[in-house]
């Protein structure tokens, strides 16, 4: 189990009424609706969350392996996440898939970054072991 010896960064949210609530940030920069996957009413849902969380933090991940490897990362890199919840032997699981695009980089150089990134990222350190995850140049 990885442990942390410096906190960089703490975030605190309260969220009250599960899947059909509210959920806020202590500094009120988040502050949204839940509502349950597909339904209709306002709102998201905590598999959207979790894609955009981990795909922005995975955009910063390649852009230390890309600094490492003096690659500089287009400005349009693009990740494109798919969070997946249902049903299986052990009851509810999610799974994941990340399409990376990384335009005008060769396409050996760019599956570096994006193996490495997934080495460093903190959410996929997370998943690692947990869930499936399928990772993909796109």
């Amino acid at each position: 189990m990885a442990r942390i010896d410096q906190v960089l960064y703490t975030a605190k949210t309260r969220t009250t009424g599960g899947r059909d609530g509210a959920a806020r940030s202590d500094d009120s920069r988040l502050d949204i609706k839940l509502c349950a996957p597909g339904s209709h009413r306002e709102g998201t849902n905590p598999e959207q969350l979790l894609a955009a969380g981990w795909s922005a933090c995975f955009i910063g991940a390649m852009g230390r392996a890309a600094r490492e490897r003096h690659i500089t990362l287009p400005a349009d890199v693009e990740v494109n996440a798919e969070i997946d919840l249902g049903t299986g032997e052990g009851g509810f699981a999610l799974q994941a898939r990340l399409a990376i695009s990384l335009p005008g980089i060769e396409r050996a150089s760019a599956q570096v970054i994006v193996d490495a990134a997934h080495q460093l990222c903190p959410y996929s350190k997370l998943s690692r072991g947990n869930i499936d995850v399928t990772l993909a140049l796109a």
